[in-house]
Order: C-alpha cells, then structure tokens, then sequence
C-alpha cells in the first residue's frame, strides 16, 4: 500500500517554508499504510516547511502502485513534496557510498542515492531504517 492512493489510509496537509528534511521511502509508504503515527509526523514536518523526497523514492513509489488511479493519487501525494532529481553529483557521490559501504555494510543502490541526495542537498535524512545508513559518515540523519 502506497499513500494517495496506492493503498492510502493517510492525511497529509499542505507544505510552508524550507525545514531541510529529506524523507526516505519508508516514511511514505508508512504514511499509505495508514500508520497514525507516520501521517502525524508528516503533517508536522509539512507545517513547519518544505519537506524533501528524492526522485529516487518517487519512483520506488510508482513502482508499488499497482494501477492508473493509484498512480494518479500517488501524484497529487507528492505534489505535497519538493523532489529532488538526481543529478551528475548526486550519481559521483552515491558511486563513493557504493565503494565504500556496499561490501561492508551490503549498502544498496537506492539507499545509497537517497543518501547521496541528502548529503549533496545538505538534508537531514529522515528514516526508520537507520541500520541502512548508520554507517555513513557525514550524513546528517534523523530516526523516525
């Protein structure tokens, strides 16, 4: 279940100004699922600023709507959002995660561009999946 639609049970409220939180996927999708305490916390970060996502949560979202009204309620959710493409600095900085925690730390892919992302971006991850970037020096995160 995905928010906005994609299996959405959550509320979320509309953005303000800059707050520089990056959400990870884990936190929307938690929000989908209808988790009171996941869409409570949204809505707070959404009242005090502008929340971030990465384009690559947006398309693991996508990847889990499961047909078109999904997808276009998936869309309205993230118009909530400010998302971050990818960009040729983000790609370098998510290939020296990659090399650097990938045997280590079995970092992957994803995880590795969402944090890329928000060390580029100078975000505060926000996660509840905090043994997937622990490890990472630098990264300035923030358990959900």
């Amino acid at each position: 279940m995905l928010p906005g639609g994609c299996g959405s049970k959550g509320s979320l409220h509309g953005a303000g100004m800059n707050s520089d939180l990056l959400l990870d996927t884990d936190i929307i999708v938690n929000v989908g699922r209808g988790d009171a305490g996941a869409v409570a916390q949204v809505n707070t970060m959404l009242r005090s600023g502008s929340v971030y996502v990465s384009a690559v949560t947006e398309m693991e979202l996508v990847v889990g709507c499961r047909n078109k009204a999904e997808l276009k309620n998936l869309s309205k959710l993230l118009e909530r959002f400010v998302v971050i493409p990818l960009t040729p600095e983000i790609t370098t900085s998510a290939v020296t995660l990659l090399k650097s925690y990938r045997l280590s730390h079995g970092l992957l892919i994803a995880d590795a561009l969402i944090a890329a992302t928000a060390l580029v971006a100078e975000r505060v991850l926000v996660s509840g999946n905090a043994k997937h970037f622990s490890m990472i020096n630098g990264l300035q995160f923030r358990p959900a």
